[in-house]
Formats: C-alpha cells, sequence, structure tokens
C-alpha cells in the first residue's frame, strides 16, 4: 500500500515538473517575442530602489532606461526568477500560518532587481504576465515540496492587475489552476485592491471562476477601506491585508465606517480574515492585539527568504513560530 501510494505521488511529481518544464520554455520564448516591442514601450525616468531592511544584499545599481530594460528581459529570458517566501503569522502565538511568495529578478552579474525597480519597466512593456507565469509556476512547486511533508500551511501567491487583464494569458492561467485544483487549500492568490476595483465585469468573471476551483483569493495594497465587503466575499476573497500604520494611525484616512478595533468584527461578517502587513516594531504588535488581529506579516516576524533545496530543507525542519526579534530599519 505505502509502495503503491509512494509511486503514485512520485509519478505525480514527475508529471507537474514535466509540465513546469515546458511551461517554464514557453514563456522564455514568449520573453523573447515581446523583448523588440518592449525596448520601444516608454518608461520611468527614474527607477528609485528602496531597501526594506538593513540586511546585506547585492541589489543593482540605478541603471538607464534602455539598459534595465534589457537587463529585465535577459532576466526573463534567461529564467532568473527567484522565488522568496515570507512568513504570516497567527497571534499573539505568532504560529506560522502562510508564506507569502514575492519574485526577485537576478541580473547576470547575480545582484538582485527588487520589484520597485522592473516593475516600472515591465509593465508598460507588457512583461508582467512572464513574470506573474514563473512566479506562479515556483508557488505550485513549492507547495507540492511542502506538502508532500504534510504542511498545513498555504502560500499567497501575488497576481498583477496587468496579468488579470491580459485576455491571452489569463484563461491559460485559469486552465493550469483547473489542471492544478488539487491544491485549492493551499494556495491563496493575491491581487491588489486598484486591479479588483478596476477588473470589469471580465476581470470579476474570471476572479469568481478561480474562486469556483476552490482557491481562496487575498487582496492587499489596500488605500481605502470603503469596500462593498459582501460583493468581494461573493468573488471568493478570503482575505484583506491592511497596512498595520492604517489600523493604527489611518483608519480615517482610508475612509474605514468602523473604528480599528471593529475592523476585525465587520469582516468576519463576511467570512473575511483581517491581515495585518507591514509590522515592524513590537509596539505595533500589541496595538494590533488590542484591536484582535489575528494574523500579521512585517519584517519584525520574519524577512523574505530566497528559496532554494538548503531553505526548503530547513522550512521542512523548523518549528512552526516567528522568532522575536528587532526590526532593521531602512539604510
Amino acid at each position: 500500500m505505502n509502495a503503491a501510494l509512494e509511486a503514485k505521488t512520485n509519478a505525480q511529481g514527475r508529471k507537474i515538473v514535466a509540465e513546469l518544464q515546458v511551461l517554464e520554455s514557453l514563456m522564455r520564448d514568449f520573453a523573447s517575442k515581446v523583448s523588440n516591442s518592449a525596448k520601444n514601450q516608454p518608461v520611468a525616468d527614474e527607477i528609485v530602489e528602496r531597501r526594506q531592511t538593513g540586511s546585506v544584499k547585492a541589489y543593482l545599481e540605478p541603471l538607464g532606461e534602455s539598459d534595465l530594460l534589457e537587463t529585465i528581459r535577459a532576466s526573463l529570458e534567461q529564467n532568473r526568477v527567484d522565488l522568496y517566501l515570507q512568513p504570516i503569522v497567527s497571534l499573539p502565538q505568532r504560529k506560522l500560518r502562510f508564506y507569502e511568495a514575492l519574485s526577485r529578478l537576478r541580473a547576470e552579474n547575480g545582484k538582485v532587481i527588487m520589484p520597485e525597480q522592473y516593475i516600472k519597466v515591465a509593465a508598460p512593456a507588457g512583461l508582467m504576465s512572464v513574470v506573474d507565469n514563473l512566479l506562479l509556476f515556483r508557488c505550485v512547486q513549492i507547495v507540492r515540496r511542502l506538502t508532500q511533508k504534510q504542511r498545513d500551511i498555504g502560500v499567497f501567491c501575488n497576481i498583477s492587475g496587468d496579468t488579470l487583464a491580459d485576455a491571452e494569458f489569463f484563461p491559460q492561467f485559469l486552465e493550469f489552476m483547473h489542471h492544478n485544483r488539487d491544491l485549492a487549500g493551499q494556495i491563496v492568490f493575491e491581487f491588489e485592491q486598484a486591479a479588483v476595483l478596476h477588473a470589469g465585469p471580465q476581470g470579476e468573471s474570471n476572479l469568481a471562476y478561480l474562486a469556483s476551483l476552490g482557491f481562496a483569493l487575498s487582496m492587499d495594497h489596500v488605500q481605502s477601506l470603503a469596500l462593498d465587503f459582501a460583493k468581494l466575499k461573493k468573488l471568493g476573497f478570503r482575505h484583506i491585508k491592511v497596512r498595520a500604520h492604517t489600523l493604527t494611525d489611518g483608519m480615517s484616512t482610508a475612509n474605514a465606517a468602523v473604528a480599528a478595533e471593529d475592523l476585525k468584527k465587520l469582516l468576519e461578517r463576511h467570512g473575511l480574515n483581517l491581515i495585518a502587513e507591514r509590522v515592524e516594531d513590537e509596539r505595533t504588535v500589541v496595538q494590533l492585539l488590542d484591536f484582535g488581529v489575528d494574523f500579521a506579516q512585517g519584517y519584525l516576524l520574519g524577512e523574505p527568504r530566497a528559496v532554494r533545496d538548503d531553505s526548503l530543507k530547513a522550512m521542512e525542519k523548523e518549528p512552526a513560530t516567528a522568532p522575536i526579534i528587532p526590526f532593521r530599519k531602512t539604510a
């Protein structure tokens, strides 16, 4: 019995890996095809790198428009897209409940290209679907690896607004997830508030179909809390991320209809979980506990870590509780 189950699992794993290799090859071809048109697209005059921690990392120095776009294109074509995982923990125990998957590109010299750099160039050039594709494939691989160890932990996978509106890519994305709907309990798809509010009928239909496959949805980059929560639930949303600063000192600015201490209960009535993000100090944690917040994410609770074989092994062995470490402010 065990041997048969193991053989079935290994066969399924080989099938998925082979499928991902084909899909990644297709995406490299796509990146190559769009590279010429991308070079002709306008890009921002200034790319500013924002370091969020004091960690010692080799970031790509600011480049000119054409050089940066060429670097991004080459990174996509050569599959230099890395997956980072950042923990989302429950409060007050700080038990690991989810990871958020974050993408980073690498230049040929190994330096990291942060999202603040590549999004401003990749989005106007129509390359965000490529980045999202590769991030999605990494998420599927990582989730399958973790679930083999029977870990009850989900992964939040970000999908850009450009990708949601991509009439060519998104139907393929939905088909791919249809074939991988056995992962519905482990993958949560996350969309920015602006993308959801401007999704339109087709975009909303896509979100609802994704939810019908069993995948939960999450909203982040929330600027306004004047939301139709009942509609969000109907579309398939189960999580809303709100910046910790908004909860502690910005509810009126966010047009919230309730006080911070009542937001969790309001969301619960609509089947939504509240996740406080960008938690950076212990004082904020104390305030979040006063508001009854159940989940939190931020550099205080765990920095993003690059996913490699050695880090995966460590993740499989480490206790599912985030360490209490001092936040290191931006340099």
